[in-house]
């Protein structure tokens, strides 16, 4: 038994509470009182699909002939049932629901799997997350059942035939006195199980298995009560597919032969979907560009933006030299470019002589630099809470959200680390070297202003860090240091003070 936590949301009254919530925003409120079904096509007409508890008070039964629902109870109104709005909503739930867990996915017509392991402790624990998302559910005007056990086969029969917000940490006990029909059978098997006497899922499983084997050996996996029975119990494994929501903003092109290069195709793409992203005034931070081969293969290119753009000119510069890499195969005839990532992005009027906005030729240059050599080989510098010089700031991706850190006048942009001892042949009292060596060269002292005085961070440092005198110097050539002095004379903390060189100015 793995340590795996998984919850089984089931909504038995989706179609309908989903229908009438939209006749609501339609201003076409239904009385709770007055029955209502949805009809669905079937065999022989239109059968009841969904009905509200007035209806079902009323006689009207799932499955049932709409003409028989209709002869029980001639009050019953019949409207047609819409199932792809209820799929698109069960859909949303799912992934609505991943605030509570990582992983999520719609089961069935009426069901959710969402995956919590490891992350009840934040709720309070399992029974008040259950709590939570069923009151969850509820102000979203839907009824839930909910269930807890390490399988999903298990939670799923829980939610559905066990106690309410059951939480089940050994399947079999659990599972035991409910029904066949908690192991996700057709009606077919479910019929033939109990023409055998099996009522129960503990009669199920105290059956010799080799019996059970033979007679169902021609059912399909997903239809056979030994392979059900093994995964609600653990003995089997059954993943957990967890698809990404579908992107808000994409273009694709499905082509009629199969082509071997993107590239004639990419810019109308880029105008298309740009266009959706200018009409709701939305940029983009990262870009997939995928091609499906006709062998069922598919690949990606992904490019990423240091701020949000919906520039196509610019978006399209950033595939240079990387279509190429793509593998055609035998060709591809679907293009689809999709944007993962989205932020607001509003209109920015240009400037009088017609420049962009201050900060958008840096972003550019960094999109460019980063597709070309890859995010790992650029850095950009982020701020850090200290006045120790190399600490003030750290190495950070290029793509960084937080803002660079302002470039100061009176420091260099770059420091030298670490720093580099000099020499002192001449020295002014209270003031900078009137002469050094650095590197082997002999360096006089034309210029100079200082000193900024910087005391060590005693939180960070170790007991007997000297303070530091920098000072700002120039020599006859006009080179630009940066220079201190580590330690006073006779602060009790050390030998004579000792000179380094921190940082050279541009």
């Amino acid at each position: 038994m793995t340590g795996r936590r998984i919850v089984s949301i089931s909504l038995p009254r989706l179609a309908i509470e989903s229908w009438l919530s939209r006749a609501a925003r339609r201003g076409d409120g239904w009385p709770e009182d007055i029955p209502l079904a949805l009809a669905a096509p079937g065999p022989h007409g239109p059968v009841i699909h969904a009905a509200n508890r007035a209806a079902e008070r009323a006689g009207a039964r799932i499955g049932a002939r709409a003409v028989d629902s209709r002869a029980i109870c001639p009050a019953l109104r019949i409207e047609p049932a819409e199932p792809d709005h209820d799929a698109a909503r069960l859909a949303r739930l799912a992934f609505w629901a991943r605030r509570w867990g990582p992983f999520s996915t719609p089961d069935g017509e009426d069901g959710i799997i969402l995956d919590i392991t490891g992350a009840a402790h934040l709720f309070g624990g399992e029974a008040a997350l259950l709590a939570e998302i069923q009151a969850g559910f509820a102000r979203a005007g839907l009824t839930a059942r909910l269930a807890l056990a390490p399988t999903r086969g298990a939670a799923w029969a829980l939610a559905r035939f066990g106690p309410e917000r059951a939480i089940c940490a050994d399947p079999l006990p659990a599972l035991a006195p409910l029904p066949v029909a908690g192991l996700r059978l057709s009606g077919e098997t479910l019929l033939l199980l109990r023409r055998l006497g099996l009522k129960t899922i503990g009669d199920l499983a105290g059956l010799p298995r080799l019996s059970l084997m033979r007679r169902f050996a021609r059912a399909e996996p997903q239809d056979n009560p030994l392979i059900r029975l093994d995964q609600a119990l653990g003995r089997a494994a059954e993943p957990l597919d967890a698809p990404e929501p579908a992107p808000e903003y994409a273009a694709e092109v499905r082509l009629a032969e199969p082509v071997m290069d993107p590239s004639d195709w990419l810019p109308g793409l880029l105008a298309d979907l740009c266009g959706q992203m200018a009409a709701a005034d939305r940029g983009c931070r990262r870009l997939c560009l995928s091609v499906f081969r006709v062998d069922g293969e598919r690949r990606d290119i992904r490019v990423a933006m240091a701020a949000p753009t919906r520039d196509p000119g610019h978006l399209l510069r950033l595939f240079d030299g990387r279509l190429g890499r793509l593998d055609p195969g035998y060709g591809f005839d679907l293009i689809r470019l999709a944007a993962e990532a989205v932020e607001p992005l509003a209109q920015a009027q240009p400037g009088l002589d017609g420049a962009a906005p201050a900060g958008l030729a840096l972003a550019r240059l960094v999109d460019r630099l980063a597709a070309r050599f890859g995010a790992a080989a650029i850095s950009r510098p982020l701020p850090q809470e200290s006045h120790i010089p190399e600490r003030a700031e750290t190495p950070g991706p290029p793509l960084a959200t937080t803002p660079a850190p302002v470039a100061r006048p009176d420091r260099p942009i770059r420091l030298l680390n670490p720093p580099e001892e000099i020499r002192v042949l001449y020295a002014i009292p209270e003031g900078p070297p009137a002469q050094f060596v650095w590197r082997r060269q002999t360096l006089r002292v034309a210029r100079h202003a200082g000193p900024e005085r910087i005391a060590p961070e005693w939180w960070h440092d170790r007991p007997g860090t000297r303070l530091r005198d920098y000072f700002r110097i120039e020599d006859d050539s006009g080179l630009r240091l940066w220079i201190y002095r580590e330690g006073l004379v006779h602060d009790g903390r050390g030998g004579a003070p000792r000179w380094f060189l921190h940082g050279i100015f541009a």
